[in-house]
Order: structure tokens, then C-alpha cells, then sequence
């Protein structure tokens, strides 16, 4: 394989249960850090790569990609304290609140089974809150909270996501129904208002430096958290490239 013209194309592996896709997988990724043509960042759903493994057909002990090259590839936990195979991994991925963008949760709309009116909510969350908290501040909402005023009326609580949605002249179903459905997002664990370390930053620092990323998934294995990490990831590298790009272009980035 001419690996110089491969790092170029998008490429895929394709075949039936047991054909050996993951082996073929594993042998190209050597390849490529082997011979040194590009950072890799591997997405590993199964916890397949990084360590050793042993193949399910003869019972033989397949080399994992850190064992191989263990200067060169940097192995990432999804979640706090998080083991992959009963190994520990260089450091753990785990996201802070503010991280999360609108377009990170408009990218689940088929998994969460989000409504056409989802963009315009999301909207008026960030218009209130910044980009910064409108994450944090829509999930310490409470969802069809009521409180009783002096006249006996029964009214939305302060902090509910109806008198929110009335404030920001939002649809107040639309709102509620949205905050019920990111209930899923809310409980991932590997997200936290405040992380110890900006492990999105070190990871991209990494890859920037010339070392290969195995970003193993461990017990986390849902469409949801694949489908949330991958894309907020992948859209904080295109960032930091399009940031490079720009500053080359205008003669900034010498």
C-alpha cells in the first residue's frame, strides 16, 4: 500500500462478522506509525487496539498498538478513573460542562429522537446563557416544577424549565421536552462542571506534537456516547486546524 496516497483519501474497511476487519485495521495503524506519515487518532469503541489482545480464533496473543510503539502511542480512558483490559491508560478523557456546544447535541437528533424545534431552543438557551452555561444552567433546571403564590395560583417555579422558556419566549413543551431527552446526556459521568485538566487541549496538543492517541471507550459503548464524543472532539480539532490555517494564510503563524 502506498501509505503516502492512503493518508490522503478517506478509506474504509468493510466485511461480514469474523473476516478479520479489526486485524486489517491494527496492521494498517502499525503501518502508518511505523513508518511515520501522519498522527493518529483512533476512535476505539471496543477497547481493541491499544493493549494486547487475544484473538478469538486460535486462541494466540495479538500485540496491541502501545505495546508496540510505547513512546509513540498515548492511550486515553473515556471517564474518570476509567481501566481499559485492566490496564491503566496514560490519562483519562473526561469533559467539562462548558465544552458542550448546541451543535454537539443537534448532532444526537436521530439518537435522542429530538423534535424540528430543538435548533430554536438550544438558540435561546445560548442567547441567555453564553456558550460557557447554557449546558450547566439547562441542566439544574427542574422539569415541571410548580409553586403556589398568595393568591393560590398555581404558577412555574423560579427555576424551572417552563419559567425559563416563558422569559426567553420560548415554546414551553418544546423546552420541556427537550431537557427530558437530554436526561441521557446529563447522567454521562465522564461529563463534570469542572474537570482537573483540559484533556480535549492535551489530547489535541499531542497530536500536534507527533504522538498517536488511542481513545478507548471502555465500558462506555452506546451509539450515544460514541456518536457525543467523537463529534465534539473531531469538532474542537477542526477548530484549532481552521485557527492554524487562518494565521498561516495571513502571514501570522511564522
Amino acid at each position: 500500500i502506498d501509505l503516502e496516497r492512503f493518508v490522503q483519501r478517506s478509506s474504509g474497511i468493510f466485511g461480514a462478522t469474523g473476516t478479520g476487519k479489526s486485524f486489517l485495521t491494527r496492521i494498517l495503524l502499525a503501518g502508518l506509525i511505523h513508518y511515520d506519515k501522519t498522527s493518529l487518532l483512533v476512535f476505539d469503541m471496543h477497547n481493541e487496539y491499544a493493549y494486547d489482545d487475544t484473538s478469538s480464533d486460535t486462541g494466540e496473543k495479538v500485540t496491541g498498538l502501545h505495546t508496540k510503539f510505547r513512546t509513540r502511542v498515548r492511550v486515553v480512558g473515556l471517564g474518570p478513573g476509567a481501566t481499559i483490559r485492566g490496564s491503566t491508560p496514560d490519562f483519562n478523557l473526561v469533559l467539562g460542562e462548558k465544552d458542550l456546544r448546541p451543535e454537539d447535541i443537534e448532532m444526537l437528533a436521530r439518537e435522542l429522537n429530538l423534535k424540528e424545534t430543538t435548533p430554536t431552543t438550544l438558540d435561546a438557551l445560548l442567547h441567555t446563557f453564553g456558550r460557557d452555561a447554557w449546558y450547566s444552567q439547562f441542566k439544574t433546571m427542574r422539569n415541571g416544577a410548580v409553586e403556589h403564590t398568595e393568591e393560590g395560583k398555581t404558577v412555574p417555579a423560579a427555576d424551572s424549565v417552563a419559567a425559563w422558556a416563558n422569559q426567553a419566549g420560548v415554546n414551553v413543551a418544546a423546552a420541556e421536552g427537550l431537557h427530558s431527552k437530554l436526561g441521557r446526556v446529563f447522567n454521562r459521568p465522564y461529563i463534570v462542571p469542572d474537570p482537573p485538566k483540559n484533556a480535549l487541549d492535551e489530547i489535541i496538543a499531542l497530536l500536534d506534537k507527533g504522538y498517536h492517541v488511542v481513545l478507548s471507550f471502555g465500558e462506555f459503548e452506546s451509539d450515544l456516547d460514541y456518536l457525543l464524543v467523537t463529534n465534539l472532539l473531531t469538532r474542537r480539532i477542526r477548530e484549532t486546524w481552521e485557527k492554524r490555517t487562518n494565521a498561516f494564510r495571513t502571514g501570522k503563524d511564522k
